[in-house]
């Protein structure tokens, strides 16, 4: 996904909530990189995403929407630099007050959240934490 000018990773299970967090990210002015499946490649001195290359071009701006079938939705080709990896997790797998957290991809450490995808505050915690990683604002302690 495209977050306010950053790229990031949804990463959870098969049914855990990346298509509907994406869907609403989408609704609220965010923009599909990949669905199911992103590609990960380093560049401009930074790792980004971007549709498989090998996937059918078909695919490209699409998502698969539950119970709509494969339907257009807004899409970036050029994706800026991953900024934060969110793992999507159950309520229990959340810390009331987290260390900081960091995913690693070869040379890369990028910043990781857990969120919780169904909760209402889903989409303003993601913004939150995009702009933590991008030092907008004070990273939580």
């Amino acid at each position: 996904m495209a977050i306010d000018g950053h790229a990031v990773l949804l990463t959870g299970p098969s049914g855990g909530g990346k298509s509907d967090l994406a869907l609403r990210l989408i609704d609220q002015g965010g923009a599909l990189i990949a669905d199911d499946v992103s590609e990960l490649y380093s560049g401009d001195g930074g790792l980004h995403l971007r549709f498989p290359v090998a996937a059918p071009r078909e695919l490209q701006g699409r998502m698969e929407v539950r119970g709509l079938g494969i339907m257009p939705v807004r899409w970036i080709a050029d994706a800026p630099p991953l900024i934060l990896v969110a793992e999507l997790v159950p309520p229990s797998a959340i810390e009331r007050m987290p260390s900081p957290l960091m995913a690693k991809y070869g040379d890369f450490s990028v910043a990781m959240a857990k969120i919780t995808p169904f909760e209402a505050s889903a989409v303003a915690k993601l913004r939150l934490a995009v702009a933590a990683a991008a030092s907008h604002i004070m990273a939580p302690l």
